[in-house]
This record gives C-alpha cells, sequence and structure tokens, in this order.
C-alpha cells in the first residue's frame, strides 16, 4: 500500500460511479485504478475492483447498519491535504467472549494515496501504512518494537476480524477475514502488526482529539466523549506531574544544601562530659542531686545538648536537668525520663525503652555554666544506677528537615496519584495486565 504522508495540497477529482451487479444500487468509484475491492453499501456484496464488470466476490445481504461518524464521500482537508471518505469496516475482536469492536475509516487521495481513521468508543488515531518495519524484541520478558528510536510495548495480540464493510478498499475485504493483529504502544503512537496468509503489514498510529477529526471533515461536534482510557491516550496527568517531579527535585537539593550548610557551619563541640552514681534514698520521697562541675559555653547563641545513658536493667529514673549561668544565675530547666525492660514470651525476647536520652536547649548565650542533676524513681530492690552525661554545644537539628522532606514529597505523592491510575486503567485491558490471586479452588464433583 502506497504510504501516505500529511502534507501536500493536492485535491481530490470527482470520480463517475457505477451500479452493483447484484442489487443495482449506485456505487461510487472515487479510488478505480486504486481500490482492489468494494463493499456494496446497499446490499453487502463484495465486489472485485479490478474487473471491469465487478465480479461479485461474496454476496451478502445487509444494511448499512453501523452509525458511521463519517458518512461515505464525505471530504475533509487534514494537514494541507484533501481527502475522501471511501470506504468504512467494522472490525472485531473476542476476549472472554465478550466481542468489541470499532470502526475503521478509509480516506483516499489520488495524488498522495489512503490514509486511514479508527474510532473505538471515541478515541480516534490517525494511521498510515508503514514501508519500513520494525525491529521486534523483549524487554524485562517483555514483547516490544523498536521504530526511528522509539520503543513500544507489547499492548496485547488478538485475533481480528471484519463483520462490516462499505465502500471501497485497496485490499480484498470479505466479511468474516480474519487477522492476527499485535499492537505495540508508546503514547501518543501505537504500532500494529497485521499477519494474514503469511504477509506482515504494519502501521503506525497517532492518537487525535475527535475534536480535531471533527472540524478537518466538517462535521458537527455532536461526538459523544470518550470512554474508559485507550491503549495510546496519552496521560493527561503526566505533564503536571512531570512539572512537580522538577519542582520537588529542585526542592529537595536546596534542602539538602542547607542540611549540609548546617552541618557544616555547626561546631557541635564537647562542653562537659562526666560519670555519675545515683543511689536510691531510702525515702523514695527524697530527691538526690549532684552538681557537675564548670564548663564553658563559647562562640554565639546556639542549641545545647544534653545526653544521658544509664545502665538501667528493668529500671527506670526520671532526670531534673537545669543548666545555670555561674555569673548571671540564669537558668534553663528540662526533664528527661529514661527505661530500659527487657524480658521473654510465647513470641520470644522483647524489649521496652531506652537506656540512653537527649534533650536539646535552643539559643543559650556563651558563659560559664554548670549543670544541676536531680535524680528520682525507680524499682524497688534496685539501689545504684550509673550514668554518663554529655553536654555538647551547637548540634546539628534535623528535625526540621525532615519535616521540610516530607512537606515537599508527601503533597507530590498525591499529585502522582491520578496519573499513576490513569497507567493502571490502561494497562488493564492490555494482555499484561496484573493478576489477582485466586485461592479459591473449584471442588471436584
Amino acid at each position: 500500500m502506497v504510504n501516505a504522508p500529511l502534507d501536500g495540497t493536492q485535491k481530490v477529482p470527482r470520480a463517475a460511479g457505477f451500479n452493483c451487479p447484484s442489487c443495482g444500487a449506485g456505487l461510487p468509484a472515487s479510488s478505480m485504478g486504486w481500490a482492489v475491492s468494494i463493499a456494496c453499501p446497499s446490499c453487502g456484496s463484495i465486489l472485485d475492483a479490478l474487473d471491469p464488470n465487478l465480479t461479485i466476490l461474496q454476496q451478502h445481504a445487509q444494511r448499512m447498519r453501523v452509525a458511521s461518524k463519517i458518512p461515505l464521500g464525505t471530504r475533509g482537508t487534514w494537514h494541507g491535504t484533501q481527502w475522501e471518505a471511501i470506504g468504512i469496516q467494522e472490525v472485531t475482536i473476542t476476549v472472554d467472549a465478550t466481542d468489541y469492536s470499532w470502526t475503521e475509516y478509509v480516506l483516499f487521495n489520488p495524488y498522495r494515496g489512503f490514509l486511514y481513521l479508527s474510532d473505538y468508543m471515541g478515541h480516534w488515531n490517525v494511521i498510515e501504512k508503514l514501508q519500513v518495519r520494525p525491529i521486534v524484541g523483549s524487554e524485562g520478558g517483555r514483547p516490544i518494537a523498536v521504530l526511528e528510536g522509539r520503543t513500544f510495548k507489547h499492548f496485547q495480540t488478538a485475533s481480528a476480524r471484519t463483520t462490516f464493510a462499505a465502500g471501497e478498499f485497496p485490499w480484498e475485504v470479505r466479511l468474516g477475514d480474519t487477522i492476527d493483529a499485535r499492537d505495540y504502544v508508546a503514547p501518543p503512537f501505537i504500532l500494529s502488526a497485521e499477519a494474514s496468509e503469511g504477509e506482515t503489514t504494519w502501521s503506525l498510529g497517532t492518537y487525535t482529539p475527535s475534536d480535531a477529526i471533527a472540524k478537518a471533515f466538517g462535521l458537527p461536534r455532536s461526538w459523544p466523549l470518550a470512554s474508559g482510557v485507550f491503549a495510546n491516550q496519552p496521560n493527561p496527568h503526566t505533564s503536571r506531574s512531570g512539572a512537580v517531579l522538577k519542582l520537588c527535585l529542585a526542592l529537595v537539593a536546596a534542602l539538602v544544601l542547607m542540611l549540609v550548610g548546617n552541618v557544616a557551619l555547626s561546631g557541635n563541640g564537647l562542653a562537659h562530659q562526666g560519670s555519675y552514681q545515683y543511689r536510691r534514698a531510702p525515702n523514695p520521697d527524697t530527691e538526690a542531686a549532684i552538681v557537675t562541675d564548670s564548663f564553658t559555653l563559647s562562640g554565639r547563641p546556639s542549641n545545647v545538648q544534653i545526653a544521658i545513658e544509664a545502665d538501667l536493667d528493668n529500671d527506670w529514673v526520671f532526670y531534673s536537668l537545669a543548666l545555670v549561668n555561674e555569673t548571671t544565675g540564669d537558668t534553663r530547666d528540662a526533664t528527661k525520663q529514661l527505661s530500659y525492660y527487657t524480658g521473654t514470651d510465647s513470641d520470644g525476647r522483647w524489649t521496652e525503652g531506652s537506656r540512653r536520652g537527649t534533650v536539646k536547649l535552643a539559643s543559650v548565650p556563651a558563659g560559664t555554666y554548670f549543670l544541676r542533676i536531680g535524680t528520682e524513681g525507680g524499682e524497688p530492690g534496685k539501689s545504684v544506677v550509673n550514668y554518663q552525661v554529655q553536654v555538647r554545644r551547637d548540634v546539628p537539628s534535623y528535625g526540621f528537615y525532615f519535616l521540610a522532606f516530607g512537606a515537599i514529597v508527601i503533597p507530590a505523592v498525591f499529585l502522582f496519584i491520578p496519573a499513576a491510575s490513569f497507567e493502571q486503567r490502561r494497562w488493564a485491558e492490555s494482555d499484561h495486565a496484573p493478576v489477582a490471586s485466586d485461592d479459591s479452588e473449584d471442588d471436584d464433583e
């Protein structure tokens, strides 16, 4: 078949008509010399267009039962070339005992040859026959086809049959004829291979909005909206998702730079470290307290982190902490409770709590300080707890960055859900749809 470019300015000349030898109805002859067969719109007889006497190849009593959105003889301009609709064909496949049909239109220009349109439930494709055979292979266990550097993923293989035909066709069309069709998709394109009698024909379809088709042929734009998701329908959420992804990557990169800068500029200096012991008084209501040696906090006002680690074993201690400025007497108070329990049960060994904990005081001015540590609480029968205290100055803070990362990523994830849902609906109709596990088994009779 002749490849049909989508440019040029040649118009379609009018041609004389003929009469159907079966029913006598008038037949258009727009593509005589190009057509191989003609399907009479009135009676459905298939005629040999290569025979001057229009020999009947297949006689079939039918009426024009397919609702044609582009009636035979309709002319329109597509990409600067005038085309005439000369043939209508309904193609049907059967999947799980259910028939799925779509309509194909044959367009003709005597200078450009043939161009094809397909319509499935409002989803339109402009189709050109290919002169170059794609490279067929596999990727990740799935069949693919490569054409001009573009990779198409296998979508579906099915046996398609002609269930209606009217008008002129550049091949010998017969009702009931069956072909093996394989479709590969790379939205907005669909690559189709049709195999019959040892010959394979490849075509490339481009998903096209129905409004563009109606405008090209001057038809009323009252067609129903497209239903469902088609194999090569562009994902309408992809462009927004792509823009969001770029913005998220930029924000995350900026956040990482801020984190690196924060870590690099933080002093994280050790100001004090000491080991202490908590001896529980006979009276449990009596608080034991110690005062550390003095230590210096230098530099700009920044945070102070106090870390405590105790040798707890099925025990707990409550710490009252006071950071006191020796010069001014200003005091910063904080509390921390540590508990650590372990044991075994029917599920095995378990632990609860932690022997280590930290508290952080914000924006502490430089000066000489000491730490007052009050301790209380604990399990009866456990009299001594050893613990270590470490005071660090200007410790990097990570909490803000985790919150900021979540604030960036979580909304973006929700924006990607529509795009992912669209793709899931697309591939649910393919040969590669996710298979839901079914644990039920039929009982033997």
